[in-house]
């Protein structure tokens, strides 16, 4: 990528590449994409494993020192609770059972070791997100105006937006829009406040092991840089990129982002066969080939900064 400096967002006045590229591929496979879409069971033994491993860590770690303790934290908590972030992202496509208070109550539970209730608001900005992808107040995944203006190209202010970027992601949303409360939000919230109290009945570690496993989830940690990989413009003319490498067995093969974009009702486990059908569509996309590397790229090439992302206007509007 050239080293030009971007000091405003990418407009265009074209729809998301995903909507037509599905319509085109199951036109020509689709008697092989069909069986594809159906619910992933085995979500759930995963899910409960990750929760059982992170509360368990949470309970044992607290009264280590503060070396280990932070250690295990950012190696263990980190890679746990980025891969339960990955989960809850499974779970609200309803892609875990077939029944919707089924996906709604595991996605709950997915959350718990986060430390706090978020997955049903989750649902609401994501779907929105592959609806919407890239309209501007709608689709809460892309940066600010404000944020532009604040981090711009300076090369530490983009190393502080990937340390912070899990309260960009988190807080962003709120200044956006409006949340909405519905009856998963508080289910979510039924369920997470009273295993949050047991957890700190005889101290507060254990749940400040898991903000900080939800910290470090979502900062300079390898699995983190697929937040910058999926979206960000790193090659002129491509909004979504897809990431082939070894971590999406951590990560619920959330890097094979374009194909997921294209048929969101396919789950984790059945995405690599979506490129293995119709490699025609996928292999000559630009990839990422790393996520740390697409975090160091991020702060260290002058053409990368915040601005790097593709806004357009809600239909019927037009840009000032």
């Amino acid at each position: 990528m050239g080293a030009t400096e971007r000091t405003a967002f990418k407009w265009v006045g074209s729809d998301e590449p995903h909507a037509a590229r599905k319509v085109e591929i199951l036109a020509k496979y689709g008697d092989e994409l069909r069986p594809l879409m159906h619910p992933e069971w085995r979500t759930i033994p995963i899910v409960v494993v990750l929760v059982a491993v992170q509360l368990a860590a949470a309970l044992i770690s607290k009264d280590w020192g503060w070396g280990p303790w932070l250690a295990l934290a950012y190696i263990l908590g980190g890679t746990i609770n980025h891969a339960l972030f990955l989960a809850v992202h499974e779970i609200v496509h309803m892609l875990a059972v077939k029944s919707l208070w089924g996906n709604r109550f595991l996605s709950c539970i997915a959350n718990l070791p986060i430390g706090i209730p978020y997955s049903a608001t989750f649902h609401g900005y994501h779907m929105e997100h592959h609806k919407y992808q890239g309209w501007d107040g709608v689709d809460t995944d892309l940066p600010s105006e404000i944020e532009g203006r604040i981090i711009g190209n300076n090369m530490f202010m983009k190393f502080l937006f990937c340390v912070f970027q899990i309260l960009f992601y988190a807080l962003r949303p709120v200044f956006v829009k409006d949340p909405t409360i519905t009856n998963w939000t508080a289910l979510n919230i039924a369920v997470q406040v009273p295993v949050m109290i047991w957890m700190c009945q005889e101290s507060y570690v254990p749940f400040l092991y898991l903000i900080l496993s939800t910290f470090f989830a979502g900062c300079l940690h390898p699995v983190s840089g697929h937040f910058l990989a999926e979206h960000f413009e790193y090659t002129s003319g491509s909004e979504t990129y897809s990431y082939y490498g070894p971590l999406n067995m951590i990560a619920f093969n959330v890097g094979y982002h374009n194909e997921h974009h294209d048929f969101p009702n396919i789950p984790w486990s059945e995405l690599p066969k979506v490129r293995k059908i119709a490699p025609e569509y996928y292999d000559n996309l630009p990839q990422c080939e790393s996520w740390p590397g697409a975090i160091w790229t991020f702060i260290t090439d002058p053409a990368m900064s915040v601005w790097s992302r593709v806004k357009r206007m809600k239909r019927g509007e037009k840009k000032n």
